[in-house]
């Protein structure tokens, strides 16, 4: 078989940087937990038209098809889910009657993207969302919630450059327009698709599409853009956005939700707990793509790392699932796990000081003593201290340079046979220092129990 190449957008990690994959899921997860979010799996597959009532994502979802398929029409209309939203919205409306409301989960499962890949952009990746789902009506604090625990989480992912959470509200855009005179419905939501194009667009470009392709006037233009560039840390952006002149009663609802948002989160940006930093921006450019959105609106970028767009992104959404006779409003919001780390990986940045979880080798006389060695293994490992046994007896410079090799960082010794009084040795070799040590007592110390992981901020950022 001749060496195989690699798939483009499907990304795998090395052990190592697996490690900080596992790591950030673990910490995500105890967060999510922490606030009361229970963790629930859905299945990869959705019926088509579950998957496309996003909006026009048909050119992004892989359809299922068996290879030896006789009934062409058994598994007609079945495709991977493209994200976690909408699978999370059949679950609840199959599941109502067994679950209590507002019902509160995560997941960290892997999602499929048939789009082109580039850097940041994947055609299988890993997510972890956490949603709130009310009956028929969920308060505006739970908004609030959400980008608190999403924050929290964010903190806590220590080894990882700053974040930037994004937040709007698209009750203040289409209130805004509204009293700008742009009609309503479908004008309302071509405005704020064209300015969803303003990372991607310059603004002279915008305007021309506002006015070509919404048919808004150039005064009406001007002042949608103006709405666009207000980016505050605080609620200073409220007073801005009445400068403008423009008024309507849900462009005051929308500036009240947006501001009790970000006074909200100002404690949790403030924290020194963290050592990186997480910042909340009132960034009133942001609109979503996706139609279901309703109110509060989030994107998160990671500092330095900005070209690779928003990394953590959601809503409030009050009508996805529905039954026709109950609906199910919901917030939520998403991070790309993959989005943010691989880049790191693939650059050099982010990894483990070791390619294995085991804390000692456990070295070897010879062939005979295995049997030893494994029982010290094994002792070592009914105290939670991962270790494994050399592979061969080779000289002891060599097994030490096994370990070395994998990172591993402490080498065990058998006592001497022919000296009743030995004990046996565990040796740092990262240090040198040898020292007698029992299996049943003998512990390294917490910070090498487990690989530690590495963020190499020397490199430059892009």
């Amino acid at each position: 078989m001749s060496r195989p190449t690699p798939l483009s957008g499907f990304p795998e990690f090395l052990p190592a940087e697996r490690f900080v994959e596992q790591q950030v899921v673990a910490t995500l997860a105890r967060t999510f937990e922490l606030h009361g979010f229970a963790n629930i799996e859905t299945r990869a597959v959705e019926p088509m038209e579950q998957l496309l009532r996003k909006g026009d994502t048909s050119k992004e979802v892989y359809v299922l098809r068996r290879l030896q398929e006789e009934d062409s029409e058994r598994d007609k209309g079945l495709g991977l889910h493209f994200d976690l939203t909408v699978p999370f919205a059949r679950y609840v409306l199959e599941n109502a009657g067994k679950l209590e409301f507002p019902f509160r989960r995560y997941q960290i499962q892997p999602v499929w993207r048939g789009e082109r890949p580039q850097e940041g952009r994947y055609r299988q990746f890993t997510q972890a969302d956490i949603d709130i789902v009310g009956r028929d009506t969920l308060p505006f604090h739970h908004d609030v919630e959400v980008a608190k625990v999403m924050l929290d989480a964010l903190r806590k992912l220590a080894f990882l450059p700053g974040f930037t959470l994004q937040v709007n509200n698209r009750k203040l855009i289409q209130g805004f327009y509204l009293g700008l005179g742009v009609a309503e419905g479908a004008a309302v939501d071509e405005v704020m698709r064209l300015i969803d194009k303003l990372d991607k667009l310059p603004v002279a470009e915008v305007r021309k599409l506002l006015v070509a392709e919404a048919g808004l006037s150039d005064e009406q233009a001007a002042q949608c853009l103006a709405l666009a560039t207000i980016r505050t840390g605080d609620d200073s952006f409220v007073q801005r956005v009445r400068d403008l002149g423009v008024t309507s009663d849900l462009l005051d609802e929308g500036l009240e939700e947006l501001a009790t948002l970000v006074r909200a989160c100002a404690p949790l940006t403030a924290s020194d707990s963290g050592a990186n930093k997480v910042r909340v921006v009132a960034d009133l450019s942001i609109a979503r793509g996706l139609d279901y959105y309703t109110g509060t609106v989030f994107e998160t970028r990671l500092d330095g790392y900005e070209s690779l767009g928003s990394i953590c992104s959601g809503g409030r959404y009050d009508a996805l699932a529905s039954d026709g006779r109950t609906t199910y409003p919901g917030v939520g919001i998403s991070l790309g796990v993959s989005r943010v780390l691989v880049p790191l990986a693939q650059r050099g940045l982010l990894s483990a000081d070791r390619q294995v979880p085991s804390v000692v080798l456990v070295a070897l006389n010879d062939e005979e003593s295995r049997p030893a060695a494994d029982a010290t293994a094994t002792a070592l490992r009914d105290r939670d201290i991962a270790c494994e046994v050399a592979p061969t007896p080779a000289k002891f410079g060599k097994q030490i340079r096994f370990a070395e090799r994998r990172g591993i960082p402490y080498v065990w010794f058998a006592a001497s046979a022919s000296d009743p009084g030995a004990s046996d040795e565990v040796k740092d070799i990262r240090t040198g220092n040898q020292v007698a040590a029992d299996a049943a007592t003998w512990q390294p110390p917490p910070e090498d129990l487990r690989p530690q992981v590495i963020l190499n901020e020397s490199e430059q950022h892009q």
